[in-house]
């Protein structure tokens, strides 16, 4: 077992609660933009809230949870996007000493009521009429629910209305009790399988983490002399999007406010919120990438953009290598090649941003170090974060001139990593979780003398470097007994622009199979670049075949980075995409592989039967009787 802790950061102790930063703010610097929004849902005007604004608007709303009954302790849920609103009511709740318990606004009724009642909330904010038919009808069964707020009706309004009778000394009163050990929130994991589970998370273990980063890595978040802007887009009811607000809020960063996720939402609130820093997720960095050839393929210049994104990845990695000591850095050749796609193509993938990204952080699942050094050689460097729901966040950071791309960077300052005999992430620290909620022998299962067992798998390089290679209950165990760790496969097949999803299956099968979706923008382009002759039937099966054909050399591109027992040796091309609407992904946009499984349960077992070969007698030095060309598509 081996582990790796840097030193311990340079940040004062936490004396209060997460919301003392926003009111010592306030008095420090008042007229300091630090909350945006737009105006109106496709607005390009955004109105900016002041520090001091920000305060005033906290304290009215903490005045009215008072006048409700809501006091120290108590739970209650914010069921809402990702709107400034949410904001200011978590800061409220944590001024009274209450504990706020994040709900994802697309749960279904069952998820809401095993939430509300395993955290026993006295009061849920809903954003909408959906939300209000969501909560209505299990309000009955929830008895210590008092309150269902509904945001778009006026609710902070009318909260703040209700409370103009308190006394601001009452306010003041509770905020300076709450404790930093005090619990803050109580964030449901996204339960990939099962009840999802409340995680205790303190004032002290999410403020810690935040100023950990902030006092180390908060200068390279804008220009010298200029604040720093983030745009939250990412969801609030994530321990990841919760972590974002804290930082911005804690470190004095300007936080605009993006509900709608959607591509075109998202690309012009980027573009017209203008952020220096960028908090995003694999996803999708890996679609804003293939957005970027798309366009490139549309206007005839699909060619130039595959050569400039070579370029980039080859001088992020000479880079790399100079700042590790392992060269000289970029040669005079690929200098001038990047020089001259840094003014026909870098900057204008940068525009696409904003214009004004330096930095960015990827996190949730792993990124392919293939995009991280795309993302540096284009000037924006990506850092691939690691963190978990019971660990408030993150937990590793590259350092500063010593970045290393396909890691996860190394453990943050006062943080401890080891990884167990078995591959398992194990981390110690101010930041880890207090247990979950009611079930303490869950709590015992993964918290071992102050270690939280996370359930990663990754291993630690000579220079204390992490590496994610997956997650132990999602490794595939073949019939021959071959483990597969399923996440570096699926990675690379998301590379090519035609694979929008992938989930690589084969437990108790005779080889590693994967299941595939495909992005609907490049199919049609792909289908109108084809130009087939012959008539509509003929047409038909020879696009078929063609696609067949393409998928094979985007699974054989992914096999390249296995061994012959673990690659992919056959795939099915699925029809409709895995969503949260379907039950096949998490909010947060994570694989629910059982669901999966159990979902094409018929199409798997399709999938191995169809080019079975029993007759073949496997060779020596194979598991089965499968080769590199067996695949299926459907």
């Amino acid at each position: 077992m081996r582990d790796l802790a840097l030193a311990p950061p340079s940040t004062p102790p936490l004396t209060g609660g997460l919301a003392d930063s926003l009111f010592e703010r306030a008095a420090a610097s008042p007229t300091l933009p630090m909350l945006a929004h737009r105006t109106g849902p496709a607005s390009a005007t955004w109105e900016e809230i002041t520090a001091a604004d920000f305060r005033d608007r906290v304290v009215a709303l903490a005045k009215g949870l008072v006048a409700s009954g809501i006091s120290p302790g108590n739970r209650v849920a914010i069921m809402a996007r990702t709107r400034h609103e949410w904001t200011l009511l978590g800061h409220a709740l944590w001024t009274v000493g209450a504990e706020v318990v994040p709900v994802y606004p697309t749960s279904s009724r069952e998820q809401v009521e095993w939430i509300l009642r395993d955290a026993a909330c006295v009061a849920v904010l809903v954003e909408d009429e959906q939300g209000v038919m969501t909560v209505g009808p299990v309000c009955a069964a929830l008895p210590r629910l008092r309150h269902v707020w509904q945001l778009d009706a006026g609710a902070l309004d009318q909260l703040a209305a209700r409370g103009e009778y308190i006394p601001q000394a009452t306010v003041d009163s509770m905020r300076r009790i709450v404790l930093p050990d005090s619990t803050a929130v109580v964030a449901y994991t996204s339960g990939t399988s099962g009840h999802a589970m409340g995680c205790a998370l303190s004032h002290r273990g999410l403020a810690f983490m935040c100023d950990t980063l902030l006092a180390g890595w908060g200068h390279t978040a804008a220009p010298a002399g200029e604040q720093a802007s983030v745009l939250a887009f990412l969801p609030f009811s994530h321990v990841y999007g919760l972590m974002i607000q804290v930082l911005c809020v804690r470190g004095g960063l300007l936080m605009g406010h993006e509900p709608d996720f959607g591509g075109d939402s998202l690309s012009s609130a980027l573009r017209g919120f203008r952020p220096t820093y960028l908090y995003a997720v694999p996803s999708l960095l890996e679609k804003i990438y293939k957005n970027f050839l798309h366009a490139a393929q549309q206007s005839g210049r699909g060619a130039v953009f595959e050569r400039a994104a070579g370029t980039a990845r080859d001088f992020a990695a000479a880079l790399e290598r100079q700042r590790l000591g392992r060269g000289s850095g970029p040669g005079f050749d690929l200098r001038l090649q990047h020089a001259l796609y840094e003014r026909t193509v870098y900057r204008r993938l940068r525009a696409a941003l904003g214009g004004r990204v330096l930095r960015a952080t990827s996190g949730g699942s792993p990124l392919s170090r293939e995009l991280c050094l795309f993302y540096e050689g284009i000037g924006v460097y990506v850092h691939d974060g690691y963190g978990l729901t019971e660990t408030s966040g993150g937990t590793t950071m590259q350092p500063l001139g010593r970045e290393k791309s396909g890691t996860v960077g190394q453990a943050l300052p006062g943080t401890e990593i080891q990884v167990a005999a078995d591959g398992e992430i194990l981390v110690r620290g101010p930041s880890v979780f207090q247990g979950y909620v009611g079930d303490a022998a869950a709590t015992r299962a993964v918290l071992r003398d102050g270690w939280l067992a996370t359930g990663d798998l990754g291993r630690l390089d000579s220079e204390g470097y992490l590496t994610i290679t997956g997650r132990k209950k999602d490794i595939i165990i073949t019939s021959s007994g071959k483990s597969v760790a399923p996440a570096a496969l699926e990675q690379r097949l998301r590379m090519h622009p035609l694979v929008h999803q992938a989930v690589v299956v084969g437990d108790n099968r005779p080889c590693v199979g994967a299941l595939i979706t495909l992005d609907p923008d490049f199919l049609t382009d792909w289908r109108a670049a084809l130009s087939l002759p012959g008539d509509a039937t003929a047409r038909e099966a020879r696009e078929e075949n063609a696609l067949r054909e393409e998928i094979a050399r985007a699974v054989a591109a992914a096999n390249s980075s296995v061994s012959r027992s673990e690659s992919i040796r056959v795939f099915r091309v699925l029809p409709q995409p895995f969503d949260v609407a379907n039950g096949l992904l998490t909010p947060s946009m994570k694989l629910r592989r059982d669901a999966i499984v159990r979902h094409y349960a018929l199409e798997i077992d399709a999938m191995y039967q169809s080019r079975s070969r029993p007759e073949r007698a496997p060779a020596a030095d194979e598991s089965s009787g499968w080769d590199d060309a067996d695949n299926v598509f459907r």
